[in-house]
Formats: structure tokens, C-alpha cells, sequence
């Protein structure tokens, strides 16, 4: 195997496993220890993956391209935005968060008597042709790996405005509730977002539910609803109850069904 697809495949198992030993990896890969300790010092030198004791980790800033996250759980996550859709009422001003979920949440706006707020490229191009939706694209430095803008002009931007509803994104919520995401500098922009809007809407299907992510965004005192695609378990459903959260689950999917065929039931608190 050539060393750039070894690379490339090194770093796909980091992203999707978090921290690995050298004797897994190079099993995995099929080479030598010697040949994973030099792939990984030449990948720490450009600052693409973090060495550990024994083996390494993801970089703290690295993240799956956004065309690599809309492939992941696409059914669950259009269950989840078919429900958030049904939250907006005509005539709204919708607060939209980047991410894949959100993205779809417009996809299912198109067409509505509202107005759409966001820093996501994506709810952008899902919406730039609508004639009917108020569409509004916060300014500031683009990320063109997940299709944002970010940085001080997004978050003086958002503080000139009010949103009746936020839609808000997670790399993962954890036990006690609080949100987390993987890059921090999308973390500012999303903390900007929740003093702006009256109502907060959590989206995170169950791969989040608990997940990962090392800068903390909030806790579930900052949020109203959450929605995801499965019955959380029972400690993070009473820590979430006591926080005041709705827990709102879209699906489970129908067997040989459609989203558009899947229940959607609150979720009763202990």
C-alpha cells in the first residue's frame, strides 16, 4: 500500500475509533510497527493526527468532511428533520445551525412563509433559489470543509439579531446533558446563538447520544427539545427531565418504511 493511502486510511480509523495503539494499527494496516511510528511522526509534523504514548490519536481540529457526514445515519437523520420542521410555524424567524441534520431542516422549509437565519453554506444553498423564504447568510470566514462561517463578524453578526427558533448542532451530548463539539471554533458561533433565540432545539441523532467532542457548548439548561431517532437511556432521560428538556423521538423507522412512515412520540421522563 502506498504511504499517502496508508496515511489516508491511518487517519480514517483515528477519526472513527479515537485514540489507537501502534500494535492495532499495524495489524490493521497490514505493515510494521517501525513503518506506523514513522507514518505517524510525518503525520504529527503537519499537525494531522496527535501522538500518544504507545500510539496516537485524532488531531483536535480535524473533522470529516461534510460530504462524508451526510452519508452517515441518513435515514435516522431525516426522520429527525421531518420532526424539526413541524416545529416552525408560519411566519417564523428560524435560526439555523451548520451541519448535515440542519441542512436538511431547510431542504423541508423550502416553500414556507419564513424567515431563515444561518452560517451554514449548506442551509444556504438549499435555500438561495426559494422565492418564498427570507433568507438571511451571517458573514465571516469561511470553512470550507464543513461549509461555515465562523470567526468575530458571524458572531457580531448574530448579536444583531432575534430568532423565535434555533436549531442547534452536537458532535455529542453527554450523560449529564451538557453539548459538545469537536472544533472549537464553531463553538463560539453556536454559544452566539443560543442568547439570540427565544426557543432552542437540539438535534442529535443516536449516534450523539452520549458522543464525543472536547469544547463544551452548553448544558441542557440552555435548550427546550431535544429530538433524536431513539429512546435515550434512563439516567440521561431524568437528567434531561429535570433540566426542563422535551425529549421528542422521531422514528423508529417502519420496517421496509420511509421516514415520512415513522411515528413520532415524546419520549415520558421518569
Amino acid at each position: 500500500m502506498r504511504a499517502n493511502l496508508r496515511h489516508e486510511r491511518l487517519l480514517d480509523l483515528l477519526e472513527t475509533s479515537g485514540p489507537v495503539d501502534v500494535a492495532t494499527l499495524a495489524r490493521v494496516l497490514d505493515v510494521s510497527d517501525a513503518t506506523i511510528r514513522r507514518d505517524l511522526s510525518a503525520l504529527e509534523r503537519t499537525g494531522q493526527l496527535r501522538r500518544l504514548h504507545g500510539g496516537a490519536a485524532p488531531a483536535l481540529e480535524r473533522e470529516a468532511p461534510f460530504e462524508r457526514v451526510a452519508t452517515q445515519n441518513p435515514l435516522e437523520k431525516r426522520a429527525i428533520a421531518e420532526h424539526a420542521a413541524t416545529l416552525v410555524p408560519d411566519g417564523a424567524v428560524v435560526l439555523l445551525d451548520i451541519g448535515t441534520t440542519t441542512s436538511l431542516v431547510a431542504r423541508l422549509l423550502r416553500g414556507r412563509s419564513v424567515t431563515v437565519i444561518t452560517s451554514s453554506l449548506a442551509v444556504y444553498d438549499e435555500l438561495r433559489d426559494d422565492p418564498v423564504v427570507d433568507l438571511m447568510l451571517l458573514g465571516g470566514l469561511v470553512r470550507t470543509n464543513y461549509h461555515s462561517m465562523v470567526g468575530f463578524l458571524t458572531e457580531q453578526a448574530i448579536a444583531q439579531v432575534q430568532a423565535d427558533i434555533l436549531f442547534l448542532g452536537t458532535s455529542g451530548v453527554r450523560q449529564d446533558g451538557s453539548v459538545y463539539d469537536t472544533t472549537a471554533v464553531e463553538v463560539p458561533v453556536k454559544k452566539a446563538m443560543l442568547q439570540v433565540a427565544d426557543r432552542v432545539v437540539l438535534l442529535a441523532d443516536h449516534t450523539k447520544l452520549p458522543g464525543g467532542g472536547y469544547a463544551r457548548v452548553c448544558g441542557p439548561d440552555q435548550y427546550d427539545v431535544l429530538v433524536t431517532d431513539r429512546e435515550v437511556d434512563e439516567e440521561s432521560a431524568r437528567v434531561l427531565g429535570g433540566a426542563g428538556v422535551e425529549l421528542h423521538v422521531a422514528g423508529p423507522l417502519a420496517a421496509g418504511g420511509t421516514t415520512s412512515d415513522a411515528p413520532v412520540a415524546v419520549q415520558e421522563v421518569p
